[in-house]
């Protein structure tokens, strides 16, 4: 045994596992309860989730984990985001207290003891000019949010669908699709900022210049197939839990989904 793995053994190891199921239901007959027992989170974060939870069957609710958070639209079968876990510690506060993405069911916090964690479906801007006006304010006003908790220390990880591919390696073809939402200047200039401020993609940590590694193929276009994708979904972290940062992948061969599991996993 190294010296390296002597001291992981000595920590507590905590996987988080982050996945737009585009529909929890539907994901869950699509074999999402063998994914978890193969996988074993400690922490699951699903995004559009397109149900609340009284309309779900009982094992759907809380997915054999001991806490079930969730923060559903006011629309039925829209958005949505829920956090599973075991952690009893844990305090959870719902939504931005900013009405117009409350009302759609975006944000849902998870105070852990070893940092505060965020799980965000953000917006999609692509049907139309006054949806795109609804992303950009969203991702300024979450800036403003952010930032804030940064300047004052606190541990944070952000994840979700961000709707954002960042860089011209996180999709599948950067020049045709320059001018689409979710790969607009202003979106990728945002990105840019969001790091700034202070945040790790912790799946660049790891791999800075991988290429055609995506987690979201569009169903319509039969996408996957060829792996015509993009990488819109992260787990980020701030700068102060960089050191505690241990792996981080994208689990781009499990289907159920137009999207894929993202993971990462901390060590305590």
């Amino acid at each position: 045994m190294t010296f390296l793995s002597i001291a992981n053994s000595l920590q507590n190891i905590m996987k988080i596992i982050s996945w737009n199921v585009n529909g929890i239901r539907a994901c869950y007959k699509k074999n999402l309860a063998g994914f978890l027992e193969l996988e074993k989170p400690d922490v699951f974060c699903v995004q559009e989730t397109k149900a609340h939870r009284e309309q779900v069957e009982i094992e759907v609710q809380n997915l054999k984990f001991k806490n079930a958070d969730w923060f559903s639209a006011q629309k039925k079968g829209y958005s949505g985001v829920a956090t599973f876990h075991n952690d009893p510690a844990v305090s959870t506060i719902v939504g931005l207290q900013h009405v117009q993405y409350d009302f759609e069911g975006r944000v849902l916090r998870s105070v852990f003891p070893q940092f505060e964690l965020y799980n965000i479906y953000f917006p999609n801007g692509g049907s139309g000019p006054a949806r795109h006006d609804f992303k950009q304010n969203f991702l300024k006003d979450l800036s403003i949010h952010l930032r804030e908790k940064v300047q004052s220390g606190t541990p944070l990880i952000v994840v979700g669908d961000y709707n954002v591919a960042h860089r011209a390696i996180d999709i599948y073809d950067p020049v045709r699709l320059a001018s689409e939402s979710g790969f607009l200047p202003e979106e990728r200039a945002w990105f840019d900022g969001f790091l700034k401020m202070g945040f790790v993609d912790t799946f660049r940590h790891f791999y800075p210049d991988a290429k055609d590694r995506y987690s979201w193929w569009s169903y319509r276009e039969f996408a996957r197939v060829s792996n015509r994708g993009w990488r819109i979904d992260f787990i980020c972290c701030t700068e102060n839990l960089r050191k505690h940062l241990v792996s981080a992948e994208i689990l781009d061969n499990i289907e159920g989904s137009d999207h894929c599991p993202v993971v990462a996993q901390f060590a305590f």
